[in-house]
């Protein structure tokens, strides 16, 4: 199922879900700049559509950069977001991504573990190939999808979920993603964007038990991401 209104993209939706293609620039939950979250638009589309009176129930499963594109899943029902989150922690959503970063990389696979360690006064993670006090492991698995001039498409699955992982891990072998300053990318994208993108995701219900399997589409109007495609 995909709709689109007022910019929402939707892919996915049911009595106890939504999910939805975030836009690069959406903050998914509200913070200090003010802007308006990604979650009050998910539910103004779910107050307007389908009449409800009143506030609307909506749980953030998880959350995605500022600067990233794709897969965000949200909770229709408190039950859907309990047993999400349980899912969450267990490991029990297989989540894949999309990046275009700097260069071509040696390997056409290779797994990645470092040890991050995140500075919040900076809002960044430093990776270590040694566990220090305060790091957390970090487990990535990589596959090289296509080669362009400048630039190469990987395929990443995560094993863990740390702050920036992704980001940090590719800028820590050298291969930076296009247009991430904060991680080592020369130039920033003229959007403020970076060319991260959640592109998959597969998981079991958490209520009807069904399969639950998207693939969402790179942002448009972009030429490196229609050179992937």
């Amino acid at each position: 199922m995909l709709s689109t209104k007022d910019n929402l993209q939707v892919l996915h939706e049911d009595n106890h879900l939504i999910i939805v293609n975030k836009r690069s620039g959406d903050i998914v939950q509200g913070d200090k700049t003010g802007d308006k979250p990604l979650s009050d638009v998910v539910k103004e589309y779910i107050k307007e559509k389908y009449n409800k009176p009143g506030n609307v129930f909506l749980g953030t499963v998880h959350r995605l950069d500022r600067p990233t594109s794709g897969i965000v899943i949200f909770a229709r029902t408190s039950k859907a977001l309990e047993r999400l989150n349980k899912m969450l922690r267990e490991k029990q959503i297989e989540k894949t991504y999309w990046a275009v970063v700097k260069g071509h990389l040696n390997l056409q696979q290779q797994t990645l573990t470092n040890f991050l360690k995140k500075n919040p006064k900076t809002n960044k993670s430093k990776a270590y190939l040694k566990e220090i006090s305060g790091s957390k492991k970090a487990i990535l698995h990589y596959t090289v999808l296509r080669k362009l001039d400048r630039y190469s498409l990987v395929e990443i699955d995560l094993e863990t979920g740390r702050h920036h992982q992704i980001r940090c891990q590719l800028s820590t072998i050298g291969h930076p993603i296009k247009g991430d300053l904060k991680y080592g990318f020369p130039r920033s994208n003229k959007n403020g964007s970076i060319h991260l993108h959640a592109k998959k995701i597969k998981f079991i219900h958490p209520v009807n038990k069904e399969e639950i399997s998207i693939d969402s589409p790179t942002p448009t109007a972009d030429s490196i991401w229609d050179a992937c495609n």
